[in-house]
């Protein structure tokens, strides 16, 4: 786990539970208020994304947020019933990454919550996915990834905002043959504020996560320094991924069909077909 100051780490400690046989747990609601979250509302599009995230990595949604229910006092003595969850460790590792990454204690969260996931496993059930979910995945991963070369850029140097697109551009010229992002943008006939990545498919969206991976790998390994050395190592990483698909005889990315719909109309259709699936009792939803 990366460093972590003494009193981010004990601010989740501080609100673990421990069942009787030993497991550990977080409760939903006391969670969403350490991480910032005001309104339940709110925090449960986090929980959504999160489960969703769950179930595509082939495990048991119930088994990491077990629902239960919490009285919660109201003016003049009332009181009512509301939903809450039992969380696992897994469960908050999900939502810190589903959340809104500007705030500085998800990034905390994110360190906190971090585990190693049997890969196998999930690349065994990532298979068996429709390609709607894969792209979910694979997407969702990008996201991550991206902070972390992010992070790796400025510490090589790239300060300005106007470097890191320069920077960006250039992994995406190595691994497109040229092209940069608004090149990929107008090929993929998007809108001015659609994203390219949130309309590549699993294929396409694979092989720029292997661009991410390797690239921010590559920069901390041999301790890259300046802008000028890291935008140019973005590129030969983007042109070796290019050169590989080739070797392996695949389709270029920029030749890959444009899916139809968006990550975030994606991202929506799925939650809500996960809801009609679940059989539970209806929500008690409050503020």
């Amino acid at each position: 786990m990366g460093v972590l100051k003494a009193k981010e780490y004990k601010r989740f400690e501080d609100i673990k539970h421990l069942r009787d046989d030993g497991s550990e747990y977080w409760i939903g609601r006391e969670l969403s208020t350490e991480l910032g979250y005001v309104q339940w509302r709110n925090f449960s599009k986090v929980l959504d994304k999160a489960k969703l995230a769950c179930k595509n990595s082939g495990f048991d949604i119930d088994d990491h947020f077990a629902e239960v229910s919490k009285t919660i006092q109201m003016p003049k003595t009332a009181s009512k019933e509301v939903i809450d969850y039992e969380l696992s460790r897994y469960a908050c590792y999900l939502i810190v990454q589903n959340g809104d990454p500007r705030k500085e204690v998800i990034a905390h969260g994110q360190t906190y919550f971090a585990i190693q996931t049997r890969r196998q496993e999930v690349a065994d059930y990532f298979n068996q996915l429709d390609e709607d979910n894969k792209r979910l995945v694979v997407r969702g991963n990008i996201k991550q990834w991206n902070q972390m070369l992010a992070e790796a850029a400025r510490n090589a140097g790239l300060i300005t905002n106007e470097e890191y697109a320069i920077f960006q551009n250039a992994g995406y010229k190595g691994l497109y043959g040229g092209l940069d992002v608004e090149d990929i943008h107008t090929r993929k006939n998007l809108n001015q504020n659609e994203k390219i990545l949130d309309f590549m498919g699993s294929e396409e969206l694979a092989a720029n996560l292997f661009r991410i991976t390797q690239t921010e790998s590559k920069l901390n390994r041999e301790n890259v320094q300046g802008a000028r050395a890291a935008i140019a190592t973005h590129y030969t990483v983007g042109r070796k991924v290019r050169q590989t698909i080739k070797d392996l005889g695949g389709t270029m990315p920029e030749d890959l069909p444009t899916p139809e719909k968006g990550i975030s109309q994606v991202e929506r259709e799925q939650i809500a077909k996960l809801k009609r699936k679940a059989k539970k009792n209806p929500l008690l939803l409050d503020e």
